[in-house]
């Protein structure tokens, strides 16, 4: 909430109605667009996404940005190793996100859509779990 790169997501948290949610004992790990990576979507999407009609749509993909666990840079990184060079992950939406390394410490993380995002920051603590930072906004298949 108190990150000025990400005042998109915190407004589309507030319309999705998820904030108490998200507040709750967890726990989570949110991977958190960017303002920029909602900026790169097509031109009309966010305003769409935003309207009450649309709340189920972008609880949705909201949702889909979210893992129950606490899942840090090492837990991933495992992960994927035991995995084989990938790592398939539940979200609370119900679909699956799949992790890969990229370099040593690096990780991507392919959408129900085949679109791939990075992970610019690891490991941001809170009280009930973890955010990591991404470079684009996940979609559901």
């Amino acid at each position: 909430v108190k990150s000025a790169d990400h005042t998109t997501l915190v407004t589309a948290v507030k319309a999705a109605g998820l904030v108490e949610t998200l507040q709750g004992d967890g726990p989570f790990t949110v991977l958190a667009p960017v303002n920029d990576a909602f900026e790169n979507l097509p031109e009309g999407t966010v305003a769409s996404l935003l309207k009450p009609e649309a709340k189920s749509q972008l609880t949705a993909v909201l949702t889909y940005h979210v893992l129950a666990g606490n899942y840090s840079f090492d837990d991933i990184t495992a992960a994927i190793k035991k995995g084989r060079g990938m790592a398939k992950l539940k979200t609370v939406q119900g679909g699956e996100l799949t992790f890969m390394m990229n370099g040593k410490h690096n990780i991507t993380i392919k959408d129900g859509k085949g679109n791939v995002s990075n992970i610019t920051t690891y490991d941001v603590n809170q009280s009930n779990g973890m955010i990591h930072v991404i470079d684009s906004v996940l979609l559901p298949s």
